[in-house]
């Protein structure tokens, strides 16, 4: 039997060096179609988050109001003008990543808390083709409403996801001999128990105690993790 191979790639933090949420907000701000302080009052709810204090789906859902400022019939005009921004700011180093799966046939899936609205972009500049992400709601005139569509695409809920992505392809995890996520997030720890090759990257306070006790590759950087790959220690 052919030997397959899973890819799974955070977003934030994981594939770019920044929060995608914000990174769409302040473009909105300078567009004119937010007014200034939204950022601020993202980053004070994160900080809170970061702290204990919050949880994500609250801090998902101030992001997810930000789509109600766009015109429905506009959006996928401002989705256009948001990629055009981020191709100067995508890291070269994720770009080689990624490509490197790519070239070795595997099949690569962005899995992310962010709205699917902000990540599609990003996803495609990676040239990955599979995303799964938090699903905003719209009401039946297709404008955004600002709440969450199901369940938020974090912690547990991104192990049932890929599942139910993987059972829709025909497929299962039982399909791959090598299964392989990359994350920062200590909320990630789901998925990446569910895999065969977690691999952390700048993780947080909480995943890097983790995967050192398990001994997961703990990379502070995609420059380190590529230049390790390069010399032959990551499995392919």
């Amino acid at each position: 039997m052919t030997e397959r191979t899973l890819a799974l790639f955070d977003l934030d933090f994981t594939l770019v060096p920044f929060d995608s949420g914000m990174q769409w907000v302040r473009f909105l701000i300078a567009n004119g179609m937010l007014e200034a302080g939204f950022d601020e009052a993202y980053l004070a709810l994160c900080q809170r988050y970061i702290a204990g204090e919050g949880d994500a789906a609250t801090l998902h859902r101030f992001v997810l109001g930000s789509l109600r400022r766009v015109p429905a019939g506009e959006f996928a005009l401002w989705q256009q003008r948001f990629a055009a921004t981020l191709v100067e700011v995508l890291p070269e180093a994720g770009r080689a990543l990624v490509a490197r799966h790519q070239a070795a046939g595997h099949l690569c899936c962005v899995v992310t808390a962010t709205t699917r609205a902000i990540a599609a972009p990003f996803a495609q500049l990676f040239g990955i083709e599979h995303l799964i992400a938090t699903e905003a709601q719209q009401d039946p005139e297709r404008r955004f409403t600002g709440e969450i569509l199901g369940d938020l695409c974090h912690g547990p809920a991104k192990v049932r996801r890929v599942a139910e992505w993987l059972q829709a392809r025909g497929d299962d995890w039982h399909a791959f001999s090598h299964t392989i996520f990359y994350s920062d997030s200590g909320s990630d720890l789901p998925l990446l128990r569910a895999v065969s090759h977690p691999v952390a990257i700048c993780p947080d306070t909480r995943l890097r105690r983790h995967a050192l006790t398990q001994g997961w590759p703990v990379f502070d950087d995609l420059q380190a993790l590529n230049a390790a790959s390069a010399g032959g220690a990551e499995r392919r």
